[in-house]
């Protein structure tokens, strides 16, 4: 630190505070801190040029990539500071939540694999082979469990999942879903499908008497996503899991009166900080489908534990 006042004057400002107790955590690029502060990279940048330029952080280029990090010098000299700023900002637990998720998502290698295997699968045509197909082989091969199909609409999804599950659960807001779900049900013969009319933020289940809860797209039509994730933990038997199929965060404003959508997407730290205050352990959050048509929505699954 060259000039204390300098270095004062500089984290006063609660943007470069938080950068700054970020990267006394760990080394983190400019798009890292974008995802986790959901800032533009210019105002990101900004800030960093300035920390950077009274000593206290240091960068190091990867390839395209430039990582950032404090000075371990500066640490000691720093330390009653960087704890009266962890006390003051009430961002911090959650700059701290979503530093563990890009931490995670970096290390997750599999992941990564998949995302990349994902945008191959189709591209060279092989006949027969189709995600229609292979979804439908993968819902064979499920457990014999009990599902809850929380948002069902008329339960395609749910009749699909019935075929081997033990027991499938569906539930929507709509009679008119509810009753045409259930006819259908009737007419296919099956027995172990039932559709019951509820909210997801109140589903009328009883606790811990499922193995899966499941949102298909359902999520981003509830009034309070905190309060339908919490109900999902209420009815989910010890080490069951929560399945979120959901839209990534875009801004088609038209998806609210074409679609009846309430949020317009979740960003995965969103959707990871929302499941952790549920009360839900190892979550995964991954993006598997990207629209190549305008406003190019994104689709994340989000799976964790109970």
């Amino acid at each position: 630190m060259s000039d204390l006042l300098a270095t004062l004057r500089l984290l006063a400002e609660p943007t470069r505070l938080r950068l700054f107790l970020l990267l006394n955590e760990e080394e983190l690029s400019v798009a890292e801190l974008q995802d986790i502060l959901g800032m533009g990279q210019s105002r990101i940048s900004s800030s960093l040029a300035q920390l950077k330029r009274v000593g206290l952080v240091r960068d190091r280029r990867v390839g395209k990539n430039v990582y950032y990090v404090a000075r371990e010098e500066n640490a000691a000299a720093l330390a009653s500071l960087l704890e009266a700023g962890r006390q003051e900002l009430p961002e911090v637990k959650t700059d701290l939540a979503a530093l563990r998720l890009a931490l995670k998502k970096r290390k997750d290698a599999a992941s990564d694999y998949f995302n990349r295997l994902a945008g191959k699968f189709g591209r060279t045509y092989i006949p027969g082979r189709s995600w229609q197909a292979l979804a439908h082989a993968l819902l064979r091969l499920l457990p014999p469990q009990v599902i809850a199909d929380l948002g069902a609409g008329e339960g395609t999804l749910s009749q699909l999942l019935a075929r081997s599950a033990r027991r499938v659960i569906a539930v929507d807001n709509s009679s008119a879903m509810v009753e045409f779900g259930g006819d259908l049900a009737r007419e296919n013969g099956f027995t172990n499908l039932e559709y019951r009319l509820g909210d997801i933020e109140a589903p009328p289940i009883d606790d811990a008497s499922v193995d899966i809860a499941l949102f298909s797209q359902a999520l981003h039509h509830a009034g309070s996503p905190a309060r339908a994730l919490g109900e999902a933990h209420r009815i989910l038997r010890p080490g069951g899991r929560v399945v979120i199929l959901d839209l990534a965060s875009h801004s088609h404003e038209a998806a609210r009166e074409l679609y009846g959508h309430v949020w317009l997407g979740f960003s995965e730290v969103e959707l990871f900080q929302l499941l952790q205050k549920a009360g839900f352990q190892a979550v995964e959050i991954s993006t598997v489908a990207r629209e190549k048509q305008a406003p190019h929505f994104q689709t994340l699954l989000a799976t964790a534990v109970k």
